[in-house]
């Protein structure tokens, strides 16, 4: 009999009365502990090297190192951990870098705790969670800030794409949910998630949002009228 073990969190916010409620509620599920507390960007960097923990949750803005840039560095020294953002920013900067630099999501701190520790759990399924008010935005500023044909840089040539994992990258991009594009291209749920994996490993891009930018920024997304 396989012992499962729980999901080992470290959190990370300026704000102590809101980040021991946000400890106080994990603890009380099964499958996620929290195993420490930091007040900032750095000392959280400390702690998650001492630590090395699953999964850490980390707010935005914080004195002497604000959450963005400790997620930089924590995804580059220890690659191992997923960041998750929980913040009550959704400036557009703070919502790109954070996920240019390799966050597993960008949560607001407006979620109700259930769909709180839903989102935590998809994390370490491999999904990339982001509130609901921020992925339209998000898809939105990436139109936007795609540069036109004539200056889009095809940069390396990278391995080509199946015809069922561009259209569900394009999905992807439109915000949709792997249940969501199961049922608009009638595949299964583990079908949708194998077709994002296939196409992250051949575009070597770390989660779903990176590759939703991608296929706007070449711009590889579908028509108006869904062609």
């Amino acid at each position: 009999m396989s012992v499962t073990f729980p999901t080992r969190i470290l959190l990370v916010d300026d704000q102590p009365l809101f980040r021991r409620a946000i400890a106080t509620l994990i603890d009380e599920q099964p499958d996620l502990t929290v195993v420490g507390e930091a007040s900032n960007g750095l000392e959280g960097l400390e702690l998650a090297h001492a630590l090395s923990p699953d999964l850490v949750v980390m707010d935005v803005e914080m004195p002497v190192m604000d959450g963005v840039e400790a997620t930089r560095l924590m995804r580059d020294q220890l690659p191992q951990i997923k960041v998750v953002v929980l913040t009550v920013s959704d400036a557009d900067d703070n919502v790109f870098n954070a996920i240019r630099f390799g966050a597993h999501g960008y949560l607001l701190k407006d979620l109700r705790p259930e769909q709180l520790y839903e989102l935590l759990r998809a994390v370490m399924r491999g999904e990339t969670p982001l509130s609901p008010a921020i992925t339209g935005r998000l898809i939105a500023e990436f139109r936007d800030r795609a540069p036109g044909p004539a200056a889009r840089d095809p940069g390396p040539a990278r391995p080509a794409l199946t015809r069922r994992e561009m259209e569900t990258l394009q999905l992807v991009a439109e915000g949709f949910s792997n249940k969501e594009i199961g049922t608009r291209l009638s595949i299964t749920e583990g079908t949708v998630k194998n077709h994002v994996h296939n196409a992250l490993e051949k575009l070597q891009l770390e989660n779903r949002i990176q590759a939703a930018a991608y296929i706007v920024r070449q711009g590889l997304g579908r028509s108006p009228q869904g062609g």
